[in-house]
């Protein structure tokens, strides 16, 4: 699918003299397999100002997707694409001093930090940093992302992996309880909301009007998941539209009450994901949350804090993680950033949802706008509940239905292609279920049919805009972007290689309700993905069941292939061996034959 491409930045000197350090210099660039529709941009020598190794000199490649950096002095490969990269600035000026004070200062998304450093004379670093703002930024320059020039073909489309109308089959619906309706077919009701919609049977089309009108952004109460023997179901919306004069709306109270009633529960819970403070605030903003005025649910709130507060707590992560670790102070420093406080509260939120379906309770969770923490608590139960979505493909269903068709805003959150790094709406929110992911298959190590790999992989492309998965805010927006037809899709990719993303521990448990553990003595940083920069970490991490695993594969391939070898050594003896041609002929004797050799793997 790619082949090596060759750029040369000079013209190769053929005299015998200066042989092999200047043709290590051009051929350094000579291995890089461009994508299909990936274009050269410009190569120049520079000096890497690497964390772990100093100061290295070599030369960066820039392309239309990615920068390259590699260097003849030391084992130092960079391949970063540059969706990844959410600031760059110039670092020094003509007139500074002091070696490598004149360069570019790059941040990353994925917690890393790349300075170059060039020569002062004649504006060296002016083409380097143009090309690059252009290129990381091409949103910013009416460019398009790398998604819509990739040429990439895979064998199967990773579009078809999701299908709402299939997987509401998978989960028995529609029933004598809940119906689908089309009325959001042309984005009418909810313009962040997907196309078909699963809400109770009783309701009419008005109904969901009425009702819309009541709830933030018109995302009414929808059916997410529904528990096959009891019935109890996940719903999920926004906050209710009370405002500061305590507004009511009895259509929206009835609708809640009709999803009450789908398995005769005695009382709706409704989880909000706010602290309860946040939600009286959003009163002076015209939101606000259930009150007594439903009775026939009771409220929760949940405690876990907004975007802002995401963002502020993973800066001060990547402060303390990247370039060093700082040892002596670990365990205070990264309780200070307060991040496994928050995938404590997510995941202990996720818990409680799938505790009361699990028990027979319907339940509707929602924070402001139903579209962040809403979409982690809805997606984290759903993963605790159903073993499919467990699975290799299940788990791809999820990200597309709870993520991505209900509207996670992926554009805002991550701001692809955008040079704004300081938008408000920037914030870890996907990141963080990733996470809480990662601390299940932690805890469940054989209940998972996917391995950490897979999870990186999908944290890696949530960033690299080379994929269509993750880009646009809604489905409505990527309707009008043709994105289905003019990208490919992340699980292309992922299912052309899924020997790569398999978890060789899993064991299927159907009807298996998985309940982690969420106190803080039980949840980790997730080392390989926040840490994963720093080579004595990467080198590490490998656990001593895992390496085993790999050790016992090792030695089974190679016995089989001495197998293989006796196999044809004898094959080619009998075939050779004039004794052997006369047997063959006057015997009907068959040849010896091996076993096919099983490990107890």
């Amino acid at each position: 699918m790619t082949s090596p491409v060759v750029f040369l930045s000079n013209p190769v000197d053929t005299r015998m003299s200066s042989t092999s350090r200047e043709s290590l210099k051009v051929d350094l660039l000579s291995d890089v397999a461009l994508l299909p529709g990936e274009d050269r941009v410009l190569d120049k020598d520079i000096i890497y100002i690497c964390p772990f190794n100093g100061a290295v000199k070599g030369k960066v490649l820039i392309t239309n997707y990615r920068l390259c950096f590699k260097s003849s002095e030391a084992d130092v490969l960079l391949d970063v694409p540059l969706g990844v990269i959410s600031r760059v600035e110039k670092m020094g000026g003509a007139s500074s001093r002091g070696e490598n004070a004149y360069g570019l200062d790059i941040t990353c998304k994925d917690m890393r930090n790349l300075r170059f450093a060039l020569k002062q004379e004649g504006h060296s670093r002016r083409d380097i940093f143009d090309f690059l703002f252009r290129h990381a930024f091409p949103v910013s320059h009416g460019l398009p992302l790398f998604a819509y020039v990739t040429q990439e073909k895979y064998e199967g489309s990773g579009w078809n992996v999701y299908n709402p109308l299939e997987e509401f089959r998978r989960q028995a619906l529609p029933n004598n309880k809940w119906r689908l309706t089309f009325i959001n077919s042309g984005y009418e009701l909810c313009d962040t909301y997907p196309t078909v919609l699963a809400v109770p049977m009783k309701s009419s089309e008005d109904d969901l009007r009425r009702v819309a009108a009541f709830r933030s952004r018109g995302r009414i109460p929808v059916l997410s998941w529904i528990h096959r023997e009891n019935q109890a179901a996940i719903v999920r919306c926004s906050q209710p539209l009370v405002g500061m004069s305590g507004k009511r709306s009895k259509d929206d109270e009835r609708y809640l009450d009709l999803v009450r009633e789908t398995n005769d529960t005695t009382k709706l819970t409704i989880f909000d994901a706010r602290p309860s403070v946040n939600a009286v605030a959003n009163k002076a903003t015209g939101g606000g949350y259930e009150g007594d005025e439903y009775q026939t649910a009771e409220l929760i709130f949940l405690d876990i804090q907004n975007i802002h507060v995401m963002r502020e707590s993973l800066k001060k992560l990547r402060d303390i993680v990247y370039p060093t670790v700082e040892e002596s102070h670990w365990l205070s420093s990264l309780e200070s950033t307060h991040w496994l406080e928050h995938i404590k509260l997510v995941l202990s939120g996720a818990i409680q949802v799938a505790d009361k379906v699990s028990g027979g309770n319907s339940v509707v969770v929602h924070c402001s706008d139903g579209w962040d923490r809403t979409a982690q608590l809805t997606s984290l139960a759903m993963l605790m509940l159903d073993s499919h979505y467990r699975t290799l493909r299940g788990f791809q269903v999820l990200v597309e239905k709870e993520w991505i068709s209900f509207g996670h805003k992926f554009a805002s959150r991550i701001g692809h292609g955008d040079k704004n790094h300081a938008d408000q709406d920037r914030s870890p929110v996907f990141l963080q279920f990733v996470d809480c992911v990662w601390q299940m298959t932690k805890q469940f190590p054989t209940a998972f049919e996917f391995n950490e790999r897979l999870l990186l992989t999908i944290l890696d492309h949530l960033y690299s805009c080379r994929f269509g998965t993750f880009l646009f805010n809604c489905e409505s927006t990527r309707d009008h972007n043709e994105l289905r037809m003019k990208t490919v899709s992340l699980w292309s990719l992922v299912n052309s290689m899924m020997e790569l993303y398999l978890n060789p521990f899993y064991t299927p448990e159907s009807g298996r309700v998985l309940y982690p553990v969420a106190s803080m003595r039980h949840l980790e940083l997730w080392v390989m993905y926040y840490i994963r920069w720093n080579p004595r970490i990467r080198q590490q991490q490998q656990s001593p069941v895992e390496q085993r695993y790999t050790e016992l594969l090792a030695l089974r391939d190679e016995y089989l292939k001495k197998l293989e070898e006796l196999q044809r050594s004898d094959s080619s003896h009998l075939t050779h061996s004039p004794a052997s041609n006369t047997a063959s002929s006057s015997s009907s004797t068959p040849p010896q034959q091996y076993t096919h050799l099983q490990t107890p793997l």
